[in-house]
C-alpha cells in the first residue's frame, strides 16, 4: 500500500484537501497528517482521523512523539504539502525547523522519495516577489510545485492561486503512486 504523508496549514482551502484525502483513502492509499496550528483553527484533528484511521501529529514537542518528524520521513514514499500557504512556503524554503513541519522537511531526503507543495494563497500574495524567490528556492531543492488554480478566490478577488482542484490532485498523486481509485 503506498504511503503518503500530507500536510495541512492554515488556510480556508483545507476544506477541499479533506476531500482529496477521503479520495486517495478510497484509492488504497495510507495517509498520515501533519497539522499546523493555523490549520487546525480550519479543520479538526477528528476529521483527519476519521478521514485516515490515523490522530493527525499536530506539536514538535508531543509527549511520546519526539522523534516522529524522522519516523514520518522515513514511513512515507510522497510527501504532500497541501494547502501551502505563503508563510509555510517562506519557512521550507528557508529552513525553518522549530515546528513539527519545518523539522519534517529537513529529516526528508529529497533525493529519494518526492517532497510536493500545492500553493493556496491570495494572487497578490503568490505574485509577491518574496514568494516566488522563496517558489524557486524550493524547486531549486528538488520540490515539485503543483500548478495553483485560477478564479474567485475566499477573499472575493479573482486570479490564480486557489489551490489545484481535489480530483486533480487525487490524479497527480495516484499517478505518482502507481494506482487508481478503485
Amino acid at each position: 500500500m503506498p504511503r503518503l504523508l500530507f500536510a495541512l496549514t492554515g488556510s480556508i482551502a483545507c476544506y477541499k484537501a479533506c476531500h482529496a484525502i477521503s479520495r486517495l483513502v478510497q484509492g488504497g492509499v495510507e495517509i498520515r497528517t501533519v497539522v499546523t496550528p493555523s490549520a487546525l483553527k480550519f479543520i479538526g484533528p477528528a476529521t483527519l482521523e476519521g478521514l485516515t484511521g490515523h490522530a493527525p501529529c499536530c506539536d514538535l514537542w508531543e509527549p511520546g512523539r519526539a522523534m516522529e518528524h524522522i519516523d514520518l520521513a522515513r514511513w512515507a514514499d510522497l510527501a504532500l504539502v497541501c494547502p501551502a500557504t505563503a508563510n509555510t512556503v517562506a519557512r521550507l524554503a528557508n529552513g525553518l525547523a522549530d515546528d513539527l513541519l519545518g523539522s519534517l522537511f529537513l529529516a526528508w531526503e529529497l533525493k529519494k522519495k518526492p517532497w510536493w507543495i500545492a500553493p493556496a494563497m491570495n494572487h497578490a500574495m503568490l505574485d509577491h516577489p518574496a514568494t516566488r524567490t522563496n517558489l524557486q528556492k524550493l524547486v531549486d531543492m528538488g520540490v515539485r510545485v503543483l500548478p495553483p488554480g485560477e478564479g474567485r478566490q475566499a477573499c472575493g478577488e479573482q486570479g490564480a492561486g486557489r489551490l489545484i482542484e481535489p480530483d486533480d490532485l487525487v490524479l497527480h498523486v495516484l499517478a505518482q503512486l502507481g494506482t487508481k481509485i478503485a
